[in-house]
């Protein structure tokens, strides 16, 4: 038989197999499972509106269904919304998953930091210092005065000039400057300036550019084989190319701040204390005996870029996001607005307030960045991998090594845990008749992780979305331009992949 009687014997299975599969299988939105290459057409053929179409994927198999990758690839996985099962492997059976050697892999511009970690030992004596420094007052409150600096002499003075202008502006792209310059204050104790006070001032900044690059590709490295994306690493071509030149980037400034923090000048941070900044409570905490392992650069780098990451891609996403549902939703804008102007105590142009109280007195604005959460949670989705194997409750057996990815994207879109209109932007649904917050599990409102894994920094994370948000709506009214795109971005956060693009105009309160 000649080489080409061989080739159009194979192409005429091919053929078949294709004709069998799309005939007994014909609902798009349930992945035909091919030989050789498995399901990856169907979510490639998705990669647009991934998130949304994993959830119908999730909802039509009861929120379990085995993703199943080409063959000989590491790319096969559980994909998960069901709470109970979520719930299962996140809290009532913990100890038998971990973040596993392909976690690491995806994440290790992250080092040994805590979000890394799969040492209990490790991990837990991290997360007790953590939660030592995060419990302060001291802490809390120079987060607060960063966060009200920043919002005062930058941020509201940024806006106020894009509106005298008449100009458009990337508000997700102020977002991320305001971000990761509040970052680094709360961190290094000094303000690298990446968003400035006029909006004619605004220039590229490599390092700030970095994160979002980052991010898109350690996403793709969930996708692709891993001896694929690590030999393009080691060839340094490709996505893997453009990694390395971001982290190169980064990893100059981060360094460079860590030398600054070193200095005397990072000590006269925040009220005058010694250690105020972030990096010297851990520092000085180290020094006292907690955790685990020296004080070293590599160490304060890695524990920098993490905090980084949390502080500046979900803060950024979640109020990108919360003013783009506000501008599809004017009635709840009107609202949030009502109750600033009921609670708001001073009547001075660009003063937020920082205690609690005033805060905690802004309900409705809470429901409605809960139910953003819900929606758009800035991270989508977690990944963990069986350490041995195991029974889930709703009876899906799972086999060691088994990589399982659950969806904070479609957990906060599925009916059996939000009801009919669970695609609907409702903060009443977060507010009971006394008026109070609606207390929901984490494994339900899943958008700050749950089980031991759960956010530390969830209270800050609030504080941070209510001033800003509060200040913002007290000034600006705030509207995204007719005809502009709104999507997702392939990125382990949840970023708008062609920004959001607005016009700003004062208000009068």
């Amino acid at each position: 038989m000649s080489i080409i009687q061989c080739i159009g014997g194979f192409l005429t299975i091919l053929i078949f197999l294709y004709i069998y599969y799309w005939r007994r299988n014909r609902d798009e939105f349930v992945p035909i499972n091919w030989p050789i290459i498995g399901m990856l057409p169907a979510f490639l053929h998705h990669l647009s509106d991934f998130h949304d179409y994993a959830t119908i994927v999730l909802k039509r198999h009861g929120g379990t269904f085995l993703i199943k990758g080409p063959w000989f690839t590491d790319i096969s996985f559980i994909g998960l919304a069901d709470p109970m099962n979520v719930d299962y492997i996140t809290k009532k059976n913990v100890g038998n998953y971990a973040k596993g050697s392909k976690f690491h892999d995806i994440f290790e511009v992250l080092g040994g930091s805590i979000f890394n970690s799969d040492s209990d030992d490790v991990w837990k004596q991290e997360k007790t210092m953590f939660h030592l420094i995060l419990g302060r007052k001291s802490f809390k409150n120079m987060v607060e005065q960063s966060i009200q600096k920043k919002v005062e002499n930058y941020l509201i003075p940024f806006l106020n000039d894009v509106s005298e202008a008449g100009a458009q502006v990337d508000l997700q792209d102020a977002f991320n400057r305001f971000t990761f310059d509040s970052s680094c204050m709360i961190l290094f104790g000094f303000d690298p300036n990446c968003l400035p006070n006029k909006f004619n001032h605004l220039i590229e900044i490599p390092y700030k550019n970095s994160l979002p690059v980052m991010e898109e590709v350690m996403f793709y490295r969930h996708i692709i084989p891993s001896s694929l994306w690590k030999l393009q690493k080691w060839l340094n071509v490709g996505q893997e190319k453009k990694f390395k030149v971001a982290q190169e980037y980064l990893d100059r400034f981060l360094y460079e701040s860590i030398t600054f923090s070193h200095g005397e000048e990072q000590r006269k941070c925040s009220n005058e204390e010694t250690h105020q900044c972030f990096l010297g409570m851990v520092k000085a905490l180290k020094n006292e005996g907690h955790g685990k392992g020296e004080i070293s650069e590599k160490y304060l780098r890695d524990t920098a870029l993490t905090m980084i990451f949390a502080g500046n891609g979900t803060i950024s996403s979640a109020l990108s996001w919360f003013f783009w549902l506000l501008s599809t939703y004017p009635i709840v804008e009107e609202k949030i607005i009502q109750e600033i102007r009921d609670n708001w105590l001073t009547r001075e142009d660009y003063r937020i307030t920082l205690r609690d109280v005033d805060l905690d007195k802004l309900v409705y604005l809470h429901g409605a960045i809960c139910e953003t959460l819900r929606l758009y949670p800035p991270v989508p989705f977690e990944h963990i991998c069986a350490i041995k194997s195991d029974i889930l409750p709703s009876g899906y057996h799972v086999t060691p090594n088994t990589t399982l990815i659950y969806s904070l994207y479609s957990m906060g879109r599925m009916e059996q845990i939000w009801g009919e209109d669970c695609m609907e932007f409702k903060p009443e649904r977060w507010i009971s008749e006394r008026g109070d917050i609606i207390h929901v599990p984490s494994y339900k409102f899943i958008a700050f992780n749950t089980g031991p894994r759960i956010c530390i920094g969830k209270d800050i994370s609030f504080i941070q979305m209510k001033m800003v948000a509060a200040a913002l709506l007290r000034k600006f009214h705030i509207q995204v331009v007719e005809g502009h795109p709104v999507t997702p971005r392939l990125s382990v956060f949840l970023r708008m992949k062609h920004g959001l693009k607005v016009e700003v105009s004062k208000r009068s309160i």
